[in-house]
């Protein structure tokens, strides 16, 4: 990997953290950056992928909700197939969705792949037996997020799923500090120091926050979903596949 490519944003001693956006550095380094960040990352890709072939149906939609630079719609691709289907890539970053493409263009000759640039909460949902929500919920504001799921699950067919990965927040303070700590290690493990996770942690303070498993379950209850499951959790992060 070139320097380039490596996330090196946080490394230097900053005056002034701003908050955290998905710009033109952070769109450079975004590979390394998750990679190194989310414990779990490469499985939560993989498996998208997998249940993608388990349950998109012949003649719908799937949405890849706040998309980044398209690695679960890649992975979706490739669990479908040659299935009959559209793929609609979403993102709010102009900076994103122009490496999205250019991954797009380099990986494959795909037609059933539309990458868009609007704000998710905008996005109309129809026709779908797929939505992707892969460490994206977290992003949106929390008096938006239950009209958000309630949009998906009106959007989606009978036997539809939605796919919510998420970093969570522990009701008790002992479990947090301790999934806080496990989390830090992780990081450390894959070279990022501490004064770049302590400033990272900053920039994101008050732009990705995480909510309890029990939250997640219960707003996904009262947007309508008839059932949601837990099948993946490394530390703080989470995976949920909730049906319709």
């Amino acid at each position: 990997m070139t320097d380039r490519r490596k996330d090196r944003i946080y490394a230097e001693n900053l005056d002034k953290v701003d908050d955290f956006v998905f710009d033109r550095r952070v769109a450079e380094v975004f590979p390394d950056m998750i990679k190194r960040s989310v414990p779990g990352y490469s499985t939560v890709i993989a498996m998208t992928g997998v249940l993608a072939g388990e349950y998109v149906q012949n003649n719908s939609r799937i949405y890849d909700l706040g998309c980044s630079l398209g690695a679960s719609s890649f992975a979706v691709l490739e669990g479908i197939k040659a299935r009959e289907c559209e793929l609609l890539a979403i993102d709010n970053s102009e900076e994103m969705l122009k490496q999205a493409q250019s991954n797009l263009a380099l990986q494959t000759t795909e037609t059933r792949v539309k990458l868009i640039c609007e704000d998710v909460i905008n996005t109309q949902i129809n026709n779908a037996s797929l939505v992707i929500l892969n460490f994206t919920l977290q992003f949106i504001d929390l008096e938006q997020r239950l009209e958000l799921l309630k949009k998906i699950h009106t959007g989606l067919r009978p036997g539809g799923i939605l796919i919510l990965s998420e970093k969570i927040a522990f009701a008790d303070p002992v479990a947090q500090a301790l999934q806080i700590e496990m989390h830090h290690a992780f990081k450390r493990a894959n070279g990022y120091n501490d004064l770049e996770i302590s400033q990272k942690r900053s920039a994101l303070e008050k732009v990705l926050i995480p909510e309890t498993l029990e939250q997640h379950y219960r707003r996904l209850k009262q947007a309508g979903f008839a059932r949601a499951d837990l099948w993946f959790q490394c530390f703080n992060f989470v995976s949920l596949v909730a049906r319709k």
